[in-house]
């Protein structure tokens, strides 16, 4: 991220997204991690120092939003980043300072991940911007992902709201080619005022309050209104095609790239316009109107919701005697799915329902090929723990402490990677499994039903970063209401599912500086919980832990299994023991466990010899923890201490 300005760089979206911060001259950014947008503050903490800039980590997305906006009513330009599920826990901020308004530049960046690929649901964070009136910018390539991103902070400044970029997977983490703008060498310097008038959007105390509501809410709509304007000659809308196209598309995103492809893929230059939006709330309406009078059919290309089609469709109805009656082509009607990715293919078939021609098909010779392929193909392969992982371990405590319990217990799950213990291999122990913060939160309220007959015990689970960004509340509730659960903190040292991020039970921070830690035992038994410490890899300790809390009648009891993860850039190929399988012990399907090991246990570095006809330690992959020594029942897997 040097000033290079006017070269050319293959970057990452997010990279891209990143510099045009950088460019904007940002002072201060924070994020809560969570992929697809971790990338950008960890850009941005590498370089922090050089460029005079502040990043954090913060405990939620909440509170990043609010850090960010503290900078901004400070005069600085700030900038908040978040996935998309980020975007429910920063709203309840969110709608005040929509409301209330900016003074430096403020910025939030969602980054969505259409088709769940690195998420629990595909959530479409769009309509917060028309929910609570603030401008929303959707970039379409890399360049735009920069560009756009800069442009932003100058737009927020200019109407004095805080303004929403959004980005999908399929541009944070593909890469493309960007032109590298000028890095800003002021430093501003950072002064809240506060002594003028209640509603003064510069000098006055940023304050909503009952009284003054209508006042401030008719000031937003002027800002919404002037925004349209602004809209309506953005270098981010742009047409492509003929004056008078058969059809046209209006598109957002990354999809105007599956739209380019899909129309010159078909050779439909001549026949179809694509119009295509940077700015798709408010809706720049002369534009739009001077584009859908043009053409009776329109097909809407987004993901993942008809958010723009709906509003596209209300305008339409609204301006039908200036522009006439159109048809409209999309997710309403099906001609896209109303799930997952888009992709030139999906588009493709669109055009050719609408346009009525052939679809492109493959020839039989190339079809004949890829089916003789895929019926060779990769042996299937389903989602596990890491090996070494110590979740592996901690639900395997879990389970067999439930099973001897014998009183149908179960585990209320949370987000992170130890959501795949609701797979087999994590032994199917999670029975639910929602939000952040939500598997001791749905715990406290099972542990409250004891006047209806309820009688099961019940797990929470989390992990270290969820204790500290949505567990903590529930956690005062489960023991001010005095609810009957066990709450186990799966405590890896790390946001380990996103990239090993700090958190407040670490003594480093974003930006590499040493900080005091805030430790989760203390935090438990501050609250007044009962709490205990175990290392998951014991297993005998772990799993009589357990059954005494689970036999334990009254109140909240924690305990926190503390292992490092195996991936962490601290233990990454350390191994603890040397593994190895005894053949004169092991008998796979003969010796009575029926190959128990990779059969129930199923750590990824296990493995089995067919021609040897015993299990086998695959050394590249096994971070030599030790638990499988523990696990197998004829003691044929032996682990030597390394020195």
């Amino acid at each position: 991220m040097e000033n290079t300005p006017g070269q050319r760089h293959l970057v990452m979206g997010n990279e891209a997204i990143s510099r045009g911060i950088l460019e904007a001259g940002v002072q201060v950014a924070a994020a809560y991690p969570g992929t697809p947008s971790s990338e950008i503050i960890e850009v941005l903490s590498q370089v922090a120092a050089r460029r005079h800039m502040y990043t954090e980590w913060s405990v939620n997305e909440k509170v990043a939003l609010e850090v960010a906006a503290a900078a901004s009513f400070a005069g600085l330009r700030a900038v908040a980043v978040m996935k998309q599920v980020g975007m429910n826990v920063a709203a309840d901020f969110l709608l005040h300072v929509a409301l209330r308004g900016i003074r430096g530049g403020l910025v939030l960046i969602s980054c969505e991940d259409p088709g769940g690929l690195s998420s629990t649901n595909e959530g479409e964070s769009r309509p917060y911007a028309k929910m609570m009136e603030f401008p929303l910018l959707e970039p379409g390539d890399f360049q735009e992902a920069k560009d756009m991103t800069r442009w932003a902070f100058d737009l927020s400044e200019r109407l004095g709201s805080i303004v929403m970029v959004r980005s999908v997977t399929r541009l944070s983490h593909a890469s493309g080619n960007v032109t590298f703008g000028q890095l800003p060498e002021d430093r501003p310097t950072a002064d809240f005022n506060f002594n003028g008038a209640m509603l003064d959007p510069d000098t006055g105390p940023m304050i909503n309050l009952p009284g003054p509501v209508t006042i401030i809410h008719r000031r937003q709509q002027e800002k919404m209104a002037r925004a349209a304007a602004l809209f309506e000659t953005s270098p981010f809308n742009r047409y492509d095609g003929p004056e008078r196209p058969e059809l046209l598309v209006i598109t957002a995103s990354a999809c105007q790239l599956y739209c380019r492809e899909a129309i010159e893929i078909l050779g439909l230059e001549q026949r179809v316009g694509l119009l295509k939006l940077g700015t798709t709330w408010p809706l720049p309406i002369q534009l739009l109107q001077r584009h859908l009078a043009l053409c009776r059919r329109i097909l809407v290309v987004e993901e993942v919701l008809p958010f723009l089609e709906e509003n596209l469709q209300a305008f339409a109805a609204r301006a039908a005697a200036r522009i006439g009656i159109k048809q409209f082509f999309g997710k309403n009607d099906g001609a896209l799915p109303s799930t997952g990715e888009l992709n030139p293919d999906l588009v493709m078939a669109a055009l050719s329902r609408i346009l009525d021609i052939a679809p492109m098909g493959r020839d039989d010779a190339y079809r004949r090929r890829a089916e003789a392929i895929f019926a060779k193909g990769a042996p299937p392969r389903e989602l596990t723990f890491c090996p070494g992982c110590p979740h592996r371990a901690s639900f395997w405590g879990i389970h067999n402490a439930l099973a001897m319990d014998n009183r149908r217990g179960f585990v209320s799950g949370d987000i992170g990677c130890y959501s795949l213990a609701a797979l087999p291999c994590g032994f199917e122990s999670l029975k639910t499994l929602h939000a952040m913060g939500s598997g001791l939160g749905m715990a406290s309220g099972f542990g409250k039903l004891s006047p209806f007959g309820f009688d099961q015990p019940v797990i929470a689970v989390c992990g270290d970063s969820t204790f500290y960004h949505a567990v903590m509340p529930a956690l005062v509730n489960a023991i001010h209401n005095d609810a009957n659960v066990t709450l186990v903190v799966l405590d890896n040292s790390g946001t380990a599912m996103t990239g090993f991020q700090a958190h407040p039970g670490l003594a480093v921070n974003a930006l590499g500086e040493t900080v005091p830690t805030v430790e989760i035992p203390d935090l438990c038994r501050a609250m007044g919980a009962k709490v205990r410490v175990c290392d998951p890899f014991d297993l005998p300790v772990t799993q009589n832990t357990l059954l005494e809390m689970l036999d334990d009648p009254q109140g909240v009891n924690v305990l926190v299994l503390r292992q490092i993860c195996a991936l962490s850039p601290e233990k990454k190929g350390k191994k603890r023991y040397d593994m190895a399988v005894d053949p004169q012990i092991c008998r796979a399907d003969d010796c009575g466990c029926n190959r128990f090991c990779t059969r129930i246990f199923r750590c990824p570095g296990l493995g089995y010899d067919p021609q040897k006809g015993t299990a086998r330690i695959d050394e590249v992959i096994c971070a030599g923890c030790g638990v499988c020594a523990d696990i197998c029942p004829s003691g044929a897997i032996e682990r030597k201490q390394r020195s």
